[in-house]
């Protein structure tokens, strides 16, 4: 097991160019299994969930390689429909391809996928609208199989805008005869960015971004040169980092409409912030300070994503603050590490109170997950002493090089064998 030992107290300054997203990356390359030919993806981020999803596509029967910082893959060999259980449990993501298999190859044998341990996250919703398409599903002990001799186009109203039910029934309606509505569909910019993607290949796909999808089935798609859109996630994360140690920063490669509701609490709470089309700048100044409300919710609300590392960051000038979790019941886990590090904060069932703003001091802490995990890395940075962070393979699943990224921020950080 590894970790990461950071010494605190060093003002972080510099620029960053955001990576490309992880949440847009992983059902791009579960789209990739429907082409025929190669498709080259730029600006793929170089993360673990990337190399858990290569060696599915590998499983498979894909030729995927790395060539210059591109990722290129060939679907057009593709021999089987059942993704190997241990690769299924070690990342969610993987759950795309039941619906991409399903159109490729008319039947997907998954067993209820692995990632982060936040909370329930059901995949009803996913196998309910399958079912819509024609999809014939059923269940063992160890595995959940379907099978559709014939995808039919549906209208399908989501209960709820869950972001990977969206993106599986536009992989499955790809291959469905006729049109097929998805109504009540998740807005995320990663939803838009599958369906550039798909378009991109040929496809015929039109709303995303709107809450309403429709997708035009029965068009064989073919491989594309495509570039994933910036990973906001990793971006917020960056900038709360270096604001909570004083310091300044550029993100480039990013525009405001991605973090905009970050935005909002920081410009109100004194940070000074510019935006343009490709980058963002911020400074902390000293005197700022924050009192608000968060509450997590789908796009365009605030992402339950950059919730663990807003509350580290609140720690330090958000007194009287309220973080309130509506997404994943389990994702307040890192707020108990936190206390660990002289948080004065109060835990309830799904909110977070700060309380009082204490300069934190580094201690030994785990991640539990991987958001969580960057918040402990936020609090490590901005606390007094040095903080052990153990168990950061889940960091490793969503942010690309952090180690020499905090280091050209000015940051000290090492990687140690737990």
């Amino acid at each position: 097991m590894k970790g990461y030992h950071i010494k605190g107290g060093r003002v972080l300054s510099g620029k960053i160019e955001t990576s490309g997203a992880k949440n847009a990356a992983l059902p791009i390359l579960a789209a990739s299994v429907m082409t025929k030919g190669e498709n080259t993806l730029l600006s793929c981020p170089q993360i673990s969930d990337v190399d858990s999803m290569i060696s599915i596509l590998t499983a498979l029967g894909c030729k995927v390689r790395w060539e210059d910082g591109l990722l290129s893959v060939v679907a057009d060999g593709i021999r089987g429909c059942r993704i190997p259980d241990h690769m299924m449990k070690e990342m969610r993501s993987s759950v795309f391809l039941a619906g991409s298999l399903l159109g490729r190859c008319g039947e997907a044998v998954i067993s209820n996928p692995g990632g982060c341990d936040i909370g329930k996250r059901p995949i009803d919703i996913h196998i309910d609208g399958l079912r819509r398409l024609g999809a014939h599903i059923w269940q063992t002990d160890e595995n959940i199989v379907l099978k559709a001799g014939r995808l039919r186009g549906a209208k399908i109203r989501l209960a709820y805008p869950s972001v990977g039910a969206t993106e599986n029934l536009m992989l499955a309606a790809i291959a469905a005869e006729g049109l097929t509505e998805i109504e009540n569909s998740a807005k995320e910019p990663e939803i838009v960015d599958l369906q550039n993607y798909i378009n991109c290949c040929g496809g015929r796909v039109m709303g995303a971004g709107s809450g309403t999808i429709t997708v035009e089935g029965g068009i064989k798609l073919h491989g594309c040169q495509y570039r994933i859109l910036p990973d906001r996630i990793e971006a917020g994360t960056y900038l709360l980092m270096a604001l909570a140690t004083g310091g300044e920063i550029m993100l480039e490669g990013i525009g405001r409409e991605y973090l905009d509701s970050l935005l909002q609490i920081l410009d109100g709470g004194g940070y000074r912030i510019r935006c343009s089309e490709t980058g963002i700048w911020a400074k902390a100044c000293g005197f700022e300070r924050i009192n608000c409300m968060i509450r997590t919710a789908p796009y365009p609300g605030f992402p339950t994503d950059l919730q663990p590392q807003m509350t580290a960051f609140l720690t330090k000038n958000g007194k009287g603050s309220i973080i309130e979790e509506n997404i994943f019941e389990k994702r307040l886990e890192y707020a108990k590490e936190l206390k660990k590090m002289g948080a004065d904060i109060e835990i309830s069932e799904k909110q977070v109170i700060i309380k009082d703003n204490h300069i934190l001091c580094g201690v030994p802490v785990a991640a539990k997950d991987l958001r969580g995990g960057a918040a402990l890395m936020i609090a490590g940075l901005m606390a007094d002493g040095y903080t052990d962070i153990a168990d950061t393979k889940y960091i490793k699943r969503g942010y690309s090089r952090p180690i020499d990224k905090i280091r050209a921020l000015g940051g000290e950080i090492i990687e140690y064998d737990c």
